[in-house]
């Protein structure tokens, strides 16, 4: 089972970036999905948690970043706007897969002019 990541990358401040986390070997339709970020010489932050019936957001992101995911392609989305340097991190998805969590390798993120 994996949880492969994609998307990341250099953006402007300001600007939008999507990040796509495709599982392989599982389905999402019935999956807690989580999406984190670490930057340098930071503990890792959580950014949201989805399931089929909620879904929520830390406050550092919240009304910027939006979470989906399609499961006929099984695959999950994190919509990312209003950019700033402070959202430089490797951001990480993950799936709580039957009580055991697989995560994505990371994806870098640089917001930066």
């Amino acid at each position: 089972l994996q949880f492969v990541e994609f998307g990341g990358g250099l953006v402007q401040p300001g600007g939008s970036l999507r990040l796509a986390c495709v599982a392989a070997g599982f389905t999402l339709d019935d999956k807690a999905i989580g999406w984190f970020r670490q930057a340098p010489g930071k503990e890792r932050e959580g950014l949201s948690c989805n399931d089929n019936e909620s879904t929520t957001y830390g406050d550092s992101v919240k009304g910027r970043f939006t979470v989906s995911r399609d499961n006929d392609k099984h695959t999950a989305y994190l919509e990312m706007s209003s950019l700033t340097p402070e959202d430089t991190a490797v951001y990480y998805c993950s799936a709580d897969v039957g009580g055991r969590v697989y995560w994505g390798q990371g994806t870098q993120v640089v917001v930066s002019s």
